[in-house]
């Protein structure tokens, strides 16, 4: 089995709740923001290599449905 050795320093995003809940994380920022979309008023965060967090990238207002 090989190993996560490459996976270090990868950019990743997270979703986070207007209450700074963090619903989802991901090497995907499509998916990120896909995701994104269910939760009102959520954002998502670019994570830089090493743990730092850029700036808020993308802020959705779409509404939940059932």
């Amino acid at each position: 089995m090989g190993c996560a050795c490459g996976n270090k320093n990868k950019t990743t995003y997270k979703v986070t709740t207007p209450e700074g809940k963090v619903v989802y994380s991901s090497t995907s920022k499509p998916t990120a923001e896909a995701v994104a979309k269910r939760y009102k008023d959520s954002t998502v965060e670019e994570v830089l290599p090493g743990g730092k967090t850029a700036p808020a990238t993308t802020s959705t207002k779409a509404s939940v449905t059932s």
